[in-house]
């Protein structure tokens, strides 16, 4: 029973990065976005998850498991009931920033409870299969939920759809598991650092997005960047002094984890934005329901169930490097495609398709082995910061992909559109553009892999299963309120 109600709501947090998607062109009719501003209904939720997600972990470990599970669940209902109810554009931003909040309160803890609930390795290992599998399943399903929710009722239902989970929670938690925490070693919260992190990435992002409409020498677009920069270069000196580090400088002194990072954001930038442009396109273009296009996205789902299979097999023979480096130019041949792709008179199957099809299977082909390269020489112990890292870049390169490559497409349309090129063909040829340039993101990124990517595992390891292993060498017996043991 407790793992469902973990695995319930986890399944709501990871879903609900995607479940916006295919929603974006009601909420902004609804709620008038304006086109720079319209990517911060994601960029919102994923800088502040990926910014406070090692904190998030920290304070579980710390002040107990149970209790941050269930400041999180309610923070981040809290957020869904007012991001259902936002009656203008800069009350859904605001709610989506607490819910991030919330996902990295929660996620981490109701993770660290696993292995509380299952001491017996086997059994542990079955409940951690589900939860990563229904992680997997949650982000693939995001959009054909949004478009179906968003199409037969409302899109504001794609929030209030995490209310009922959430209360759910709040109930059923303190029955069913005790509290559990880390015995105490002295450590400090690193507040500092994840403020700094975080702030300098939305500051960085909002500098990126203020681009699309104001020069690249303007007070509006300089200000936020030189402040995110320098918010950034406070961050990593502060981590270099301080005794208790959120990420210890050490982490990156091995090149294969760095690239395979960097690769990690150069992938999620790609991803993120062709989902977000192509949802724009086939709505405002070719005048899709949200419903069909949450359902056009059905081949791209099973295809990256397909390729992260694949992968599994393919890496313990030709290595971890051939196939991040396969995937990496797979995935630029597939933004090509899907670029030659659009026009104002395409068709699903010879237009849409052959794009959707290859670039879900490289991502999901490139997955497995993004999680050996970042796991490459991290003992079990610090394997949860190692799968914390690499989540943050993803969500990081998520929101620097929409916040440079979506802008640059819509200051194309505007510009063509005010020298008189029809809005369609515009918009064809803008997002177009932003995908070949996305193509040629991966490419550097296959060039970086090929350049420095040292020898990596090719058998195939389990973040969560590690960290769970970790945290439960780690966590200590003591009398929860009730006097029940933990």
């Amino acid at each position: 029973m407790a793992l469902t109600v973990l695995a319930a709501m986890q399944f709501m947090l990871i879903m609900d990065i995607t479940v916006v998607n295919v929603a974006l062109p009601d909420i902004q009719a609804d709620l008038d976005f304006s086109h720079e501003s319209l990517p911060w209904v994601v960029n919102a939720y994923v800088l502040v998850a990926g910014g406070f997600l090692l904190l998030g972990g920290r304070l579980a470990d710390m002040f107990g498991r149970r209790r941050v599970f269930m400041a999180g669940v309610l923070v981040f209902g809290l957020a869904s009931a007012a991001c259902g109810a936002a009656t203008a554009s800069g009350m859904l931003v605001a709610s989506r920033f607490v819910q991030g909040l919330g996902e990295a309160l929660a996620g981490p803890a109701a993770l660290g409870l696993i292995p509380v609930l299952f001491p017996d390795r086997k059994e542990r290992m079955k409940a951690l299969g589900i939860w990563g599998g229904l992680s997997a399943v949650a982000g693939a399903v995001g959009s054909v939920v949004g478009g179906m929710v968003t199409d037969l009722v409302s899109w504001r239902w794609i929030f209030f759809i995490n209310i009922p989970i959430a209360v759910i929670a709040l109930i059923m938690v303190p029955r069913v598991m005790s509290e559990n925490r880390m015995v105490r070693d002295g450590r400090r919260l690193d507040s500092v650092g994840a403020v700094s992190a975080t702030g300098g990435l939305v500051a960085v992002v909002y500098g990126l997005l203020q681009a699309a409409d104001h020069p690249w020498g303007s007070g509006r677009v300089l200000l936020p960047l030189l402040g995110g920069v320098a918010l950034l270069v406070f961050m990593v000196v502060w981590e270099s002094r301080t005794p208790d580090p959120m990420i210890p400088l050490r982490f990156f002194a091995n090149r294969t984890r760095v690239t395979t990072n960097i690769v990690s954001v150069a992938f999620f930038a790609a991803f993120f934005t062709y989902m977000f442009l192509f949802t724009l396109y086939v709505q405002q273009v070719h005048d899709y329901s949200p419903m069909k296009t949450g359902l056009a996205y059905i081949p791209l789902t099973i295809t990256a169930f397909l390729g992260a299979g694949v992968s599994t097999v393919l890496m313990p023979r030709v290595g971890v490097k051939a196939v991040m480096t396969i995937a990496s130019f797979g995935g630029a041949i597939a933004l090509f495609i899907a670029a030659a792709g659009f026009s104002p008179d395409a068709s699903f199957v010879s237009g849409f398709m052959p794009g959707l099809i290859l670039f879900g299977f490289c991502n999901g082909m490139a997955y497995p082995a993004l999680i050996n390269g970042a796991l490459h020489e991290v003992t079990g112990q610090d394997s949860g910061l190692a799968s914390g890292v690499q989540t943050a870049m993803q969500q990081v390169g998520a929101a620097l992909g929409l916040a440079t490559l979506v802008p640059f497409a819509f200051r194309y349309v505007d510009d063509h559109v005010a020298d008189g090129t029809l809005p369609q063909v515009a918009q064809t040829d803008g997002y177009a553009l932003a995908f070949r340039i996305g193509a040629g993101i991966l490419i550097v990124g296959a060039v970086l892999v090929l350049a420095l990517l040292e020898k990596v595992s090719g058998e195939m390891r389990d973040p969560i299963a590690e960290a769970a292993e970790a945290a439960s060498g780690e966590a200590a017996t003591e009398p929860s309120p009730s006097g029940a043991p933990t």
